[in-house]
């Protein structure tokens, strides 16, 4: 019998796509900056709540205020937590591993699902869904490369 010989990782690596490594890179920017504005907001929420005035009128947005005055700082450290979930799961597709895209799946889920909540919408944010479903959709088409 023909003896056959197994290639070790490190002889045989498997190469991330180009897409892949792209979209995890905009997930660790775009999670890393959201955690830590979320962390942030959460960790001085009563500074934050008393310039949201000043706030909302550089930023030209009435609604910034309110928003403040209205919400729990739960919701900040909820928001912190699901990026930092995001990122796990973008850590994984960096790796290779199918795992981390049913973790980020997860957290963009919930992205959409904890401000409904916390806010009282009835419907979600129509723009994160988009935004969420194509980065959900890209990483998925890359699910054939991950183990």
């Amino acid at each position: 019998m023909e003896e056959q010989h197994l290639q070790s990782p490190a002889e045989n690596p498997a190469r991330r796509p180009n897409l892949l490594t792209v979209l995890c890179i905009l997930t660790f920017i775009g999670g890393g900056i959201y955690f830590f504005s979320s962390l942030m907001t959460f960790l001085l929420y009563d500074e934050v709540k008393a310039a949201a005035p000043e706030i909302s009128k550089i930023w030209k947005q009435p609604g910034i205020a309110e928003m403040f005055v209205n919400t729990s700082p739960a919701f900040f450290a909820w928001m912190a937590g699901i990026s930092l979930l995001s990122i796990a799961g973008a850590v994984q597709m960096w790796r290779l591993r199918k795992l981390g895209f049913h973790i980020y799946t997860v957290a963009q889920i919930l992205l959409i699902i904890v401000p409904m909540y916390f806010f009282r919408f009835p419907n979600p944010d129509i723009l994160n869904i988009l935004l969420s479903g194509v980065f959900v959709l890209l990483y998925g088409s890359n699910l054939k490369k991950m183990t």
